[in-house]
C-alpha cells in the first residue's frame, strides 16, 4: 500500500523534501494589481515582494478551485490503484481550503482523509513531513493520524511583523492605531492559537523579541522536560534576524534540534509584510 500526502503552497517546504517525500503541493493564488498568479509556480517570492512594496492596495489570495482538488485526488487514486490518500492543509481560520479539499474528496472516487493543520508555513510544514516519512516507514492511515494529533498538540507558532502598514491595509488594525504604532516603533508578537491569530504580546527591538521567543521556546520545552522535534523559522526579507534567532536559540541548554530557515510564501507575507518572523517548533 502506498499512502500518499497532499498539502498546499502555505506548507513553506524545501522543494527537496517535497521531492524527496513525494509531496504533492496544491497551489493557491494570489491577485495584485489585477494580475492572478499560482503561488509558487508563476511568480518568483522575490518578483512578489517587489510588487507587494509597490502595490496601492494589499493583493488578495485565494484557495485552490474545487476542481483542482478533484483533479490531484482522482490522479494520484489512479497512479496507486486507490490507495489512501492524506491531504493537510493551513487552518480553516484563515482560508476556506480544507473545506474545499473536503467536499472535493466527496465528489471523487478516491479514498481521502482531509485535515486541517490548524496552522500555516512550517507549523503546517511538521505534519506534512511527518506522515510523508510514516507513509514511507510503511504506517497505516490510523497510525499517521494518531501521530498527525499528537504534533498538532504539541506545536506553538509565533510571528512577529516589522511593520503595521499590512495588518492595516488588511483590516485587522485601524489606520490611526497603525500609524501610532510605527512612531512608537511598537513590533506585536502572536501566536497562532486553536488556528486563530492571537496578540500575545508587543515589542519596540528586534533584541526584545529574540529573548521573548528564546524564552517562549525554552518554558515550553526544555523546561517541561520535553524532547524538541523540530524548530524553523519562516521570514520575509529579515535572513539575517532570523539567523540571530537561531544562534540565540542554539544556545538553550540541552539543545541538540537543527533549526531550518526559510523565507515564506506570498500567501502569508502579503499579511504581514517585509521585515516579518515567524518561530515554529514542536517537542514530545
Amino acid at each position: 500500500m502506498t499512502i500518499r500526502i497532499v498539502t498546499d503552497s502555505t506548507c513553506d517546504l524545501p522543494q527537496e523534501w517535497i521531492e524527496q517525500y513525494q509531496i504533492e503541493v496544491v497551489p493557491l493564488s494570489i491577485t495584485i494589481e489585477g494580475q492572478t498568479y499560482l503561488d509558487g509556480v508563476d511568480i518568483t517570492k522575490a518578483e512578489f515582494l517587489e510588487k507587494l512594496k509597490t502595490s496601492k492596495e494589499l493583493p488578495k489570495s485565494s484557495q485552490p478551485a474545487i476542481g483542482v482538488f478533484q483533479e490531484v485526488y482522482t490522479r494520484l487514486a489512479k497512479e496507486n490503484n486507490n490507495d489512501p490518500i492524506i491531504s493537510i492543509h493551513l487552518t480553516e481560520g484563515m482560508s476556506g481550503t480544507y473545506q474545499t479539499a473536503k467536499l472535493a474528496a466527496t465528489m471523487v472516487d478516491a479514498n481521502v482523509t482531509v485535515i486541517n493543520s490548524s496552522f500555516i508555513s512550517h507549523a503546517l510544514g511538521f505534519q506534512v513531513t511527518e506522515a510523508a516519512k510514516w507513509a514511507q516507514d510503511g504506517k497505516s492511515v490510523e497510525e499517521i493520524l494518531s501521530h498527525l494529533e499528537e504534533i498538532r498538540n504539541n506545536t506553538s507558532l509565533y510571528i512577529m511583523v516589522d511593520t503595521l502598514e499590512y495588518l492595516a491595509k488588511g483590516g485587522r488594525i485601524g489606520r490611526g492605531k497603525a500609524l501610532l504604532g510605527s512612531l512608537l516603533k511598537i513590533k506585536p508578537i502572536a501566536s497562532l492559537s486553536d488556528g486563530v491569530y492571537t496578540p500575545v504580546e508587543k515589542v519596540r527591538t528586534h533584541l526584545q523579541m529574540i529573548k521573548l521567543l528564546t524564552k517562549k521556546l525554552e518554558e515550553e520545552t526544555v523546561a517541561k522536560g520535553k524532547e524538541l522535534k523540530a524548530v524553523a523559522i519562516a521570514q520575509i526579507e529579515a535572513e539575517a534576524l532570523a539567523n540571530k534567532l537561531k544562534d540565540s536559540i542554539e544556545k538553550i541548554s540541552s539543545f541538540s534540534t537543527n533549526v531550518l530557515i526559510t523565507e515564506t510564501s506570498p500567501i502569508i507575507s502579503t499579511h504581514t509584510g517585509p521585515g516579518a518572523i515567524a518561530l515554529m517548533y514542536y517537542a514530545k
